[in-house]
């Protein structure tokens, strides 16, 4: 299984305690375009992303989608809000291809860090990762151009253009499907 090998290679894990966090966790395919939140619901599960693509997301007074996170095989997603307070979500999250995840309650999964410590460092390490993640690009979306935020994605997520519309990238970037296609002509030609 992958997520076995994910953790053998990330962690000092114990095989009792890998098949002790695999016990607990909950099996789910999605569908492409299928929620596995929705905007209004508690965020009640941990999240791997064991095949596929996710993506999180709020939706504007407008109607317009706002993408703040892309989650490929192999990452950790939820609505961290949501599923540490236990109120409704303000944002969704949903396949965006055909995913196999893994989820945990927030209690099976209070329980596992709590008694396995080198599972706990794992999640604080990725807690860390996430911030620093989110400052970088908090940092970019306020700063860079246009130009400058598709090559940042370029150079972050070169694996997910192929995997992704045009529209989703333009709206996690924050900009127009217009301006996107005109950056990404501009490349071509240069």
């Amino acid at each position: 299984m992958s997520f076995q090998t994910y953790l053998r290679t990330n962690t000092s894990l114990a095989d009792e305690d890998i098949d002790l966090i695999c016990s607990v966790a909950m099996s789910r395919s999605l569908h492409r375009n299928e929620l596995l939140l929705q905007q209004g619901q508690i965020c009640r599960h941990k999240i791997f992303v064991v095949d596929g693509l996710l993506r999180n997301y709020g939706i504007a007074e407008d109607g317009s989608e706002h993408i703040l996170q892309f989650s490929p095989q192999h990452t950790w997603t939820l609505d961290v809000e949501s599923y540490d307070r236990q109120t409704p979500s303000q944002y969704n999250i949903a396949a965006v291809e055909r995913s196999e995840v893994l989820l945990w309650t927030k209690a099976d999964f209070d329980v596992l860090l709590s008694d396995i410590p080198a599972f706990k460092m794992l999640s604080q390490q990725l807690i860390s990762h996430n911030i620093y993640n989110s400052r970088q690009r908090l940092l970019t979306a306020l700063s860079a151009t246009p130009e400058e935020k598709y090559e940042d994605f370029v150079r972050n997520f070169p694996d997910l253009l192929s995997r992704l519309p045009l529209h989703m990238i333009a709206s996690y970037l924050g900009i127009s499907l217009k301006t996107l296609t005109r950056i990404r002509h501009a490349q071509i030609h240069r």
